[in-house]
């Protein structure tokens, strides 16, 4: 019965952590939400860059979002080198975790079990603020190569196309931080495991109500869409409004 527990709390953490991120990315595609807000605002970025002579503060800017990646992806790290070291002492590390007043001592497997996942955890953490960083960079480099505003040589269209690639770039370089940062949320439901599977539960539970009011009902997102008139169709609509018949 006990491991049985362990399995189904297992099972509801990945339909929580897998289950949102579906949602909210197919929600996102009709509704306002942090996401797709931000990438309104950072494609109208890179319209703006382009008519600036001085770019120096773009540059920064960039500089600025790689480094949140890189200070991510070296936590990361220490923590999982941290998690490996627990592993090579699991028995010394159960022993202490016995004379505290909470939770229950499962067996070694199953304790073994919620180290590995707390690992995977943060393995696709770290994975996710490396390819952010990396999609910065290649902002960077569109920043660098950005035509100037007295260019004669590039057309309008072309200008909009740069910006809109520049911009589909930065999205996608913020989507993965995105990620990688909710992993530490649902890593701190990981935590809860260690105390007892149904805190497991109820954490991961807790993490995703947070995460959808954080994402499509914070006042964040009240001021973000309140600062900006929005020219653009939402995601999604434009393609599936229906077509005029001639």
């Amino acid at each position: 019965m006990g491991n049985l527990l362990e399995l189904i709390a297992l099972l509801w953490f990945l339909v929580c952590w897998l289950g949102y991120t579906e949602y909210s990315k197919r929600r996102a595609a009709d509704r306002p939400c942090l996401s797709n807000t931000l990438d309104l605002y950072r494609e109208d970025w890179m319209r703006v860059m382009l008519r600036r002579e001085n770019r120096i503060a773009d540059a920064s800017v960039v500089g600025n979002l790689e480094r949140n990646g890189a200070f991510f992806a070296s936590s990361c790290l220490l923590i999982l080198a941290g998690i490996i070291t627990a592993l090579g002492y699991t028995q010394e590390v159960m022993e202490v975790f016995s004379t505290m007043p909470f939770g229950t001592l499962p067996t070694r497997e199953v304790w073994e079990l919620r180290m590995v996942v707390l690992l995977v955890v943060f393995i696709y953490a770290f994975f996710k603020f490396t390819w952010s960083m990396r999609m910065y960079n290649f902002v960077s480099v569109m920043v660098g190569s950005a035509p100037p505003p007295d260019d004669t040589k590039t057309s309008p269209a072309g200008r909009e196309a740069f910006a809109r690639s520049a911009g589909n770039i930065c999205n996608l370089a913020g989507d993965a931080f995105n990620l990688g940062l909710r992993s530490y949320y649902y890593a701190l439901a990981v935590v809860g495991w260690f105390i007892h599977p149904i805190v497991f539960m109820a954490a991961s539970t807790l993490v995703v109500i947070v995460l959808y009011r954080r994402e499509f009902c914070s006042t964040a997102l009240e001021a973000l869409r309140a600062g900006k008139v929005f020219e653009e169709p939402m995601p999604g609509k434009a393609e599936n409004s229906p077509k005029p018949k001639s």
